[in-house]
């Protein structure tokens, strides 16, 4: 049953084109748009893609990472094997620094903090994941205050993953008591109807060029 719906989820048609923010001859940095998956599913629906876009241009590229679907921002890729091996070599290693951008349901009181809680796979909460101490894999996110927002109460926060668990952020989000609006995973009836797309904007993404060693740091201003 498990199966049956991962195999027949259908993604909404993404009409937004992808920006290109940068581009050498070894790396492609873009912008994605919200609505859109970082690599076709098997669902033969589910082909559109950012990795099914680029390769028409780019037949060697491959994705250096991913964005959940309704994740927008930057995103790397890589233009040869040679490129791809070291930058997850840099994953790997924790030496790549991330921040997104979020709107949160509520005032949340602290100006900064960090959320350290395990998370794991749970087959009954599928495609769900959970915060489990007993067999959750490690989890931190820091998170700092921008702004809070009145009318609704809403508070913008930036969020630097020091790990990269799927679905990380918005779990964690969750778990302070402050969904990110428009989450239709982790948040309730009334924070998905609060914003028309999932509020999650991956801001900057900073790496050490593969061929230069130089560190270099692509961003992408958050639209919301």
């Amino acid at each position: 049953m498990l199966k049956q719906i991962e195999d027949n989820f259908v993604a909404p048609p993404c009409f937004e084109n992808i920006t290109i923010l940068y581009e050498d001859d070894y790396l492609l940095v873009i912008d994605k748009p919200s609505g859109l998956l970082s690599l076709s599913g098997k669902n033969p629906k589910n082909k559109d893609s950012v990795h099914y876009r680029l390769v028409q241009d780019y037949p060697k590229i491959t994705l250096a990472h991913r964005l959940d679907f309704g994740t927008s921002g930057v995103m790397l890729l890589a233009k040869t094997k040679q490129v791809n091996a070291n930058l997850t070599k840099q994953f790997q290693n924790k030496t790549v620094k991330k921040r997104y951008e979020s709107i949160l349901a509520g005032c949340l009181q602290q100006n900064e903090g960090v959320i350290d809680l395990p998370i794991a796979k749970d087959p009954a909460l599928f495609p769900r994941l959970k915060i489990c101490q007993r067999s959750g894999k490690q989890a931190q996110s820091q998170f700092q205050v921008l702004e809070r927002l009145g009318a609704p109460s809403r508070t913008r926060v930036i969020f630097t993953p020091l790990t990269g668990r799927t679905h990380q952020l918005r779990i964690h989000s969750q778990a302070l008591g402050h969904a990110i609006l428009g989450c239709d995973l982790y948040g309730s009836e009334e924070t998905q109807r609060m914003a028309p797309r999932l509020l999650l904007h991956a801001l900057d993404i900073s790496i050490c060029h593969p061929d230069t060693q130089r560190r270099v740091t692509f961003t992408s201003p958050c639209s919301f």
